[in-house]
């Protein structure tokens, strides 16, 4: 059906969202009065708009245009311009004044203004100075709009045209036929494919120096979301020419895409090491001044026999006062922990790490010293908080991450704990180490000062984490700071079959799955369809008692995103029966996902900027913040079209509200990939295996999924997959160097 197009201009706004543009507006048209809704982000009172969109008639609201696009347009007549001037668009310009220079100059005021400025001081109440202000604010608009009228024929959205204009301003003009590829360079939110798009529609050649440069960039940031800190050139060089290859015509060969490398060595966008391993700059020097942070850090006191007797009898005090007994690499790892800068603690579970950690804090605590103690989710920082008695945050509030971007690009985050205003602390105690990645290490060091003790806590062998990097994989493997392994599972941990099947996965042997254990089953089952059903079955109806937890605290865990058992098509099943359709639940689609007011979802990415709050009673704001970052779990609260957003209650009862326009930040979270459920733990954990690619089904996932259990797990599927994970050892290789510069620089010391 064809679109309606109208010409009008904006009366008033009968509501409009700040936040995402969303607006209800009232537009005049030849007199009439026309309700639009739609995103208004940079339109104001007065603008004159030409719309495309459907008429559509809403049941409590009457007949709206639904706005499909629009642009703004100059008023072509005496009286639009009057409304334009007098609509408050133009600081110091009122309606009377409006109407002075309007009735002076009539269809000719935009012309006088743009050419002969000078000519407004001829009215009452206009001095030469006003009069050139006048002008100066109108040039801004219509350059603005002149710059997104040209942007939207590459379909450039409004929103991200003001970016570029408030970027290059006029030079976005030769920026764009020049080298698109600057924007993916320069701005937030624009990237390779963006930029190639942009760069197909202007005709700049397949072959453009500036389109090779871009495309390795770009795959160099792809390699990084995969977790690798670089690429060899080997590799490189061909995914480089697989994105660059349009079709036939494409012309691009290695050679290059070689010279291209050594163009960005040359100007600092790239390191190379070895001659073959290719860095993004921001990548290596962030890995090289980790390297020299804890070099500066790593200071070790030498202890004499006299000295070392004294912390040892202060140790065995706590041990009577606590009433605990620690074993001979327990006591080592406490003791290291006072007498070295930086200190590494390993182990599986059952272990004695909690326990190793709260002698370490009762050590510290008896001596007067300041400790703080982090972790890298909330969940992971909520259970360090149960397990110590003492208060755990996340090192992203440790830090005290702002809203504010970091960098020229706006694509940073901002701590306020750096090296101009560290952390003050005897000792800082980080847990789950295994989830760091190289970004958020690096922001932690900064914020250190030498003297203070970094103790370091995780289980080595668990995934690495989801951003770039493999930090506690590197430090371990660099020998160069004391690591402690802790090998004996305590007899507590030996009654739990969820611990002892971990450590028999982990080395390699096959679990006990024989269904006489009380918190470890196995159920044979070949049918997708036949799992679905037990899922829900146990969710619902069998766990939740069993586990003296609710059916939103059981979690299931898949190897996968796509398949019959995938985390997507889990989702789908299990919203369907834990939270179906229901008149009174508004819900909400946005692409292929549909939301649903009592939905469990996942943030998936880092929002710096995220405001969150926590109400009390009537709703009363207790408590606020900045940042909701991936992996938070929480349940969709309210949904509304009206404003076009939805809330979401995550841990702590934090509130964050999402516009319509961001809902790509959420997933559902019935089901989650084994991967994102990295540093949680749940009272049960359901994990469906049934086939699927091998280099998913690995000893490594399967060892994580198991120990996020903290009373039950339950596994459905095919006891031949659930073999061959244990003995299929192989796992997608990280290319890092975080192991390679501390070698660097400690060999240079």
């Amino acid at each position: 059906m064809e679109k309606e197009v109208v010409k009008g201009y904006i009366d008033h706004f009968i509501y409009k969202n700040a936040e995402n543009g969303y607006g209800v507006v009232s537009l005049v048209v030849g007199g009439e009065e026309l309700v639009c809704t739609g995103i208004f982000k940079d339109a104001d009172v007065g603008d004159t708009l030409e719309i495309e969109g459907d008429i559509v008639n809403h049941p409590v609201y009457g007949e709206q245009l639904k706005v499909a696009n629009f642009k703004i347009i100059m008023p072509d007549d005496a009286v639009s311009m009057q409304r334009y001037l007098g609509s408050g668009a133009i600081k110091g310009v009122g309606e009377a004044l409006a109407a002075r220079i309007v009735k002076k100059f009539g269809a000719e005021t935009f012309r006088i203004i743009e050419d002969e400025p000078e000519r407004l001081a001829e009215i009452k109440g206009i001095s030469e100075k006003k009069a050139i202000d006048i002008a100066m604010q109108m040039a801004e608009k219509r350059e603005m709009r002149d710059a997104m009228m040209f942007l939207s024929q590459y379909g450039i959205s409004n929103t991200m045209a003001v970016k570029i204009f408030n970027t290059y301003g006029s030079r976005l003009y030769g920026i764009i036929q020049e080298n698109p590829y600057q924007l993916a360079d320069d701005i937030s939110g624009i990237g390779f494919r963006t930029a190639d798009e942009i760069a197909g529609k202007i005709g700049i050649r397949v072959d453009s120096e500036y389109r090779i440069r871009s495309g390795i960039l770009f795959t160099l940031l792809q390699a990084s979301l995969d977790g690798n800190t670089y690429l060899p050139i080997d590799e490189l060089v061909p995914k480089t020419l697989a994105l660059l290859e349009t079709g036939p015509e494409a012309i691009i060969d290695s050679e290059s895409v070689r010279t291209q490398i050594a163009n960005l060595t040359m100007d600092k966008k790239l390191v190379v090491k070895n001659d073959t391993n290719i860095f993004a700059a921001s990548f290596y020097y962030e890995e090289q001044g980790c390297a020299v942070m804890l070099s500066d850090l790593n200071l070790t006191e030498k202890t004499e026999p006299a000295e070392e007797k004294v912390y040892l009898d202060r140790i065995l005090e706590i041990e009577k006062r606590k009433g605990i007994e620690l074993d001979a690499l327990q006591r080592d790892a406490v003791l290291k922990s006072i007498s070295n800068g930086v200190v590494i603690i390993t182990g599986g579970p059952g272990t004695g790490k909690t326990t190793t950690i709260n002698t370490i804090i009762e050590y510290y605590a008896s001596q007067g010293m300041d400790i703080m103690l982090a972790a890298p989710t909330g969940r992971a920082a909520k259970r360090m908080t149960e397990t110590t008695g003492y208060e755990a945050r996340t090192i992203h509030r440790l830090l005290e991450v702002s809203g504010q971007m970091d960098d020229e690009k706006g694509s940073g985050v901002h701590f306020e704990r750096n090296r101009d205003n560290p952390l003050e602390a005897d000792a800082i105690i980080i847990d789950e180490m295994s989830m760091v990645d190289t970004h958020l290490f690096y922001a932690l060091l900064k914020a250190l000062v030498p003297g203070v003790h970094l103790i370091l806590v995780g289980d080595s062998s668990q995934l690495p984490s989801v951003g770039a990097g493999q930090v506690l994989s590197d430090l371990i493997s660099s020998q160069k700071f004391p690591t402690i392994y802790l090998k004996k599972i305590f007899r507590q941990a030996e009654e739990s079959d969820i611990v002892m099947n971990a450590h028999r996965i982990h080395n390699g042997e096959k679990p006990v799955i024989d269904n006489k254990s009380k918190d470890f089953f196995f159920l044979e089952r070949n049918d997708s369809n036949v799992i679905y059903k037990h899922m829900v079955q146990l969710i619902r109806d069998k766990l939740p008692a069993y586990v003296d937890a609710g059916p939103y605290d059981i979690q299931v865990l898949t190897p996968m995103k796509k398949g019959p058992l995938g985390a997507q098509q889990l989702n789908l099943v299990l919203q369907e029966y834990l939270n179906p359709p229901d008149p009174s639940k508004k819900e909400h689609t946005y692409g292929d996902m549909t939301l649903r007011e009592g939905d469990k979802v996942m943030q998936i990415r880092n929002n710096y900027q995220a405001e969150w709050e926590v109400v009390g009673k009537y709703n009363v704001p207790i408590d606020s913040g900045m940042g909701i970052f991936n992996g938070d779990m929480g349940i969709v609260k309210e949904i509304n079209e009206y404003s076009q957003d939805l809330v979401v209650e995550f841990d702590e009862h934090r509130r964050v509200r999402y516009p319509f326009s961001e809902l790509d930040e959420l997933e559902l979270s019935y089901a989650i990939t084994i991967h994102k459920s990295q540093g949680s733990e749940y009272p049960a954990v359901i994990l469906p295996l049934l086939g699927g690619p091998r280099m998913l089904l690995n000893r490594n996932l399967l060892y994580t999924a198991v120990t996020r259990a903290k009373s039950t797990v339950c596994i459905l599927g095919s006891s031949q997959t659930l073999m061959t994970m244990v003995d299929n050892e192989e796992q997608l290789r990280r290319y890092t160097g975080l192991s390679d510069r501390i070698k660097e620089v400690f060999d240079a010391i």
